[in-house]
């Protein structure tokens, strides 16, 4: 697959696994057959996220489930879009949280969460392509097999990690911190997905949770530096294929 071979060594290395390999070989056949079918899929870069953060850089992992399905919009970055698209739902939760926890601080936010990414947020989504208009298209087409493979090799790092693990979807990825230990101190934040749907529901609203604020506590107790939520700054693409 062109876009892994786009990659870093390492972030290549995770992917070494035969199983693994045979997964994006499937995928890049898969994909090919709907792209000759004429189906659109988002994003242009799949992988996108791997290309803004390496794994030893890796502060926080934030989970999401796939890609925006509509024109314009995925970036191949969780829960990110373009600043000149509308600011869909559960980012608009997202920015509401940081208001009520930097409250004295916050000023409004741009769409693109690139300024995250670059600051060691891994904005990962657990299926990295979707069809135009078909939410979830290809959440069953083995891309889970691919993203676990990625979330394996950050655990292989010691640098202090926390997993936003927002749904039930991005909790079922937990399972992993199980099969593959981690090197490094590992803090898990749980909360319903900010999702309208979901949001303000028990058992662990989403609006209330206080996990931006408190992934930097942990991090900055651990030595590593907490993440600027709040800075509007965004910095260059770090590569072309980033694009």
């Amino acid at each position: 697959m062109a876009h892994v071979e786009a990659l870093s060594p390492a972030w290549r290395s995770a992917f070494k696994a035969e199983h693994v390999q045979r997964t994006l070989h499937d995928l890049d056949r898969f994909l090919q057959d709907r792209l000759d079918a004429d189906v659109q899929i988002f994003p242009a870069s799949p992988f996108r996220a791997l290309h803004e953060v390496e794994p030893q850089d890796v502060k926080v992992v934030l989970l999401g489930q796939d890609p925006y399905h509509g024109p314009g919009q995925a970036q191949g970055l969780a829960f990110s879009v373009p600043d000149d698209c509308r600011t869909p739902p559960s980012l608009r939760n997202m920015f509401t949280e940081l208001k009520r926890e930097y409250d004295d601080q916050f000023q409004p936010q741009r769409n693109s969460l690139v300024r995250w990414a670059t600051q060691g947020v891994l904005l990962l989504n657990t299926a990295l392509t979707v069809e135009a208009h078909q939410a979830g298209s290809h959440s069953r087409c083995g891309w889970t097999i691919v993203t676990d493979a990625i979330l394996a090799r950050v655990l292989q790092e010691d640098q202090p990690k926390v997993f936003m693990l927002w749904g039930s979807h991005a909790q079922a990825r937990e399972a992993l911190l199980n099969e593959h230990t981690p090197r490094g101190p590992v803090h898990v934040l749980r909360a319903n997905h900010p999702s309208p749907l979901s949001a303000l529901r028990p058992p662990r609203p989403f609006i209330g949770c206080g996990h931006f604020a408190m992934a930097n506590r942990w991090l900055e107790a651990e030595g590593a530096g907490g993440i600027d939520w709040l800075s509007n700054d965004e910095p260059p693409l770090r590569s072309a294929s980033a694009k």
